[in-house]
């Protein structure tokens, strides 16, 4: 099964943020990026690429024939997905244990899973 992996920082430091970014050590920082590259290199993954922020989203409705388009994200800005990766897994259990490896869910964000229609 193929899943995409969605990855919300939503409270999670990251070096877009120095602020919060600072908050981690020296190490701790190290630590993000090794834990990100050790699950890009995960068998079965398709590394996807870390998304512009939600402000430089450009949001496309049709409404009676007429394209209209509107600055910024859909979803709330804390609610927008910042990265995302597909997964070819055994099963659901593998994408929560791989989700879970990713720092975004244990720095304060949030991996959603999804597995994509087959067939």
């Amino acid at each position: 099964m193929k899943y995409m992996l969605m990855v919300h920082y939503l409270d999670a430091p990251t070096p877009r943020d120095p602020d919060a970014w600072a908050r981690l050590s020296a190490d701790e920082q190290k630590g993000v990026f090794a834990a990100y590259q050790a699950v890009n290199q995960t068998p079965g993954v398709t590394s996807g690429s870390q998304l512009q922020p939600p402000e430089m989203a450009t949001t496309v409705r049709v409404q009676d024939g007429r394209t209209e388009t509107t600055d910024g994200s859909f979803a709330p800005t804390r609610e927008a997905i910042n990265g995302y990766l597909a997964y070819e897994a055994d099963d659901l259990d593998a994408a929560i244990k791989l989700a879970a490896k990713i720092p975004a869910a244990w720095t304060g964000g949030a991996v959603e899973i999804r597995p994509f229609v087959e067939g």
